[in-house]
């Protein structure tokens, strides 16, 4: 048997984060991915860096998270390609904008000042593709993006540099406590711990399943096109009140448009089918609002196997039923931005038994109310 602090099953984003912050705490750890990091949602999202829009429960968090991204080269000797020209959220019709104007006055309220309201025109001088019927908008201006295979990949190596122990290509089996330790069949060995952090994005729901946890998850295929080269009319990413959309422009002039329209997920073959009458749905939209895209030619689309929990909002914390086990999973589309503060929080929960960062409303405890 092979004795570690900690058991990490799932090599993504969140995973690999999770393992670097414990290494630079001293725990010893053993990560399992059965295909390789960034396999799926963490290596095949949109890599939007968001703060903007996010539900009040994870802001404490996004804040953190940002701040990290900020220093990401001095975290992972790897700028990741992380940019930040912003994200602006785009207001098409009146009632977009009195949302918005009501959005920004409940930040400020909660005393939370990321998000700045948006005229028409301001829009206009920050996106002056966009079309006539903008209305007005929000921008975060510490917002942006990053790459996010290469995100993962340089966390993965960062944290095996520093001694975690990670095994790709090697499923884990299903958890079992024992003893007061955390045991697990993994590549024909047994592996054991007192901590156990589950980051299996779409299969926590399994793991969750089979140790009698009440994590209501569905796996999801968020789906991306990429277009042939354009010149360049866009810096910051843009998103949509009302309409789905995630749209931004790199630096070669080829444009990412995502933004949650689900193709179909099948766990137990690794595989996504695309429906590309949503994926005509997204790029009408993206002309729509930037008549510029026009002439664009789709030349790429794909899809992501997700975890989307029923509140869109992802758990983050301990298990409220088994000692040792912690929740890392269930993040809805959005948790790209989120990785790098959500390792660190597990970290510290984990070693230190509580966390500087308020993630009471990521609790499993939401569930299980009665």
């Amino acid at each position: 048997m092979i004795l570690r602090d900690v058991l990490i099953i799932g090599g993504g984003l969140h995973g690999c984060a999770t393992a670097l912050n414990l290494r630079h705490a001293g725990a010893s750890v053993t990560l399992f991915e059965k295909d390789y990091a960034g396999r799926h949602a963490s290596g095949v999202n949109a890599g939007g860096v968001r703060m903007l829009s996010r539900h009040v429960a994870e802001i404490p968090l996004s804040l953190r998270s940002m701040s990290i991204w900020e220093q990401i080269t001095s975290v992972l000797d790897d700028d990741c390609a992380f940019d930040s020209h912003g994200q602006v959220l785009v207001a098409e019709t009146d009632a977009d904008l009195e949302s918005c104007k009501a959005r920004v006055a409940e930040l400020n309220r909660l005393g939370f000042t990321h998000e700045e309201l948006l005229s028409a025109d301001n829009v206009r001088a920050i996106l002056p593709a966009v079309a006539d019927t903008c209305r007005g908008g929000i921008i975060s201006r510490r917002d942006g993006a990053a790459q996010p295979a290469r995100t993962t990949t340089a966390y993965r190596r960062k944290a095996e540099g520093l001694g975690a122990d990670i095994r790709e290509g090697t499923a884990a089996g299903l958890p079992r406590h024992e003893n007061g330790l955390w045991q697990i069949e993994a590549g024909g060995e047994t592996f054991a711990a007192p901590n156990l952090v589950v980051a299996a994005g779409a299969w926590a729901g399994r793991i969750a399943a089979h140790l009698g946890e009440a994590i209501p998850i569905q796996a999801v295929a968020p789906m991306l096109m990429i277009t042939s080269p354009l010149p360049h009319f866009i810096d910051p990413v843009v998103i949509l009140r009302s309409r789905i959309l995630s749209f931004k422009q790199f630096p070669n002039g080829t444009l990412l448009i995502g933004g949650g329209h689900l193709g179909r997920a099948d766990l137990d073959s690794n595989a996504t089918v695309l429906d590309w009458a949503k994926l005509g749905v997204s790029a009408r939209t993206v002309t729509e609002l930037f008549p510029a895209m026009r002439n664009a030619t789709i030349v790429r689309a794909w899809a992501g196997i997700e975890g989307r929990m029923a509140d869109d909002l992802p758990v983050v914390g301990p298990s409220p039923r088994h000692p040792g086990l912690f929740w890392q999973c269930g993040f809805s589309l959005h948790g790209f931005q989120l990785g790098p503060a959500t390792g660190a929080v597990i970290a510290e929960l984990v070693t230190e038994g509580c966390t500087p960062t308020d993630i009471s409303g990521l609790s499993m405890a939401r569930f299980n109310a009665n």
